[in-house]
């Protein structure tokens, strides 16, 4: 049994908020009848309609997929290009936790489960999200320096790093590795962070989000969460 409004919100047409304004308002039954109680809870047995709109109660799904190049992080695409979910042998309307760009690789989570998508993206949980970049350039103490204690990346934004580690410089190739941890998910944020000192991100790849990372996961390759990894989110909340 789940309250009423967290049922509403998972099934994507309205926020956590605006299901209890519409539970309120008198706009939603529960099997032919009126709700106006926020305290209700419901089982997926029952028959939920919002705004005389039955609502789909799917059973909840959990993938992590390691997303290749050139693959768009959306359900859908207006240009026709492969998307995530594409590569999710499912029928249940799954959505990707976050994005990453076209051009990065790696970890991404996939779900119809609201709540614990938003536990993950939530700033006030903090989570972290590790990432490997090859830059164009020899990176010094004085940019990673920068990059862990603050930069802005635009107008007013200010962003910093939780750890900057130096994997790798190749002076024939002119290129550094480096492995760098936020907690933010600013659109483009490691590129743009990396902008604001001086270097160009070659190569981009999310390696760990959370206490989830790829394993032995190859590219374009996915697997299902398991209850334990599940509830561990879930516990993240308290």
């Amino acid at each position: 049994m789940e309250r009423l409004q967290k049922v509403i919100s998972n099934s994507g047409i309205a926020s956590r908020r605006k299901a209890e304004e519409l539970i309120l308002a008198g706009k939603v039954k529960v099997n032919g009848q009126i709700i106006r109680t926020l305290c209700t809870k419901v089982s997926n047995k029952d028959c939920i309609e919002v705004e005389n709109t039955i609502i789909s109660q799917e059973p909840k799904e959990y993938y992590l997929l390691n997303k290749p190049r050139g693959i768009v992080t959306t359900t859908k695409d207006e240009k026709n290009r492969k998307t995530v979910v594409d590569l999710i042998n499912t029928t249940t309307r799954i959505y990707p936790v976050g994005r990453l760009d076209y051009d990065t690789t790696g970890l991404i989570i996939l779900t119809n489960d609201g709540n614990f998508a938003n536990i993950l993206m939530h700033p006030k949980y903090e989570i972290e999200k590790v990432y490997i970049a090859k830059l164009k350039g020899i990176i010094k103490g004085e940019q990673i320096n920068k990059l862990k204690s603050g930069i802005e990346i635009e107008e007013g934004v200010v962003v910093n790093a939780k750890r900057v580690k130096l994997k790798k410089t190749d002076a024939k190739t002119n290129t550094s590795i480096v492995q760098i941890t936020i907690t933010e998910g600013k659109n483009h944020q490691i590129k743009k962070m990396f902008k604001a000192v001086g270097f160009e991100v070659i190569k981009l790849k999310r390696e760990k989000i959370a206490f989830f990372d790829l394993k032995d996961l190859q590219s374009g390759e996915f697997r299902k969460l398991t209850p334990k990894e599940i509830s561990k989110v879930y516990n993240l909340e308290k």
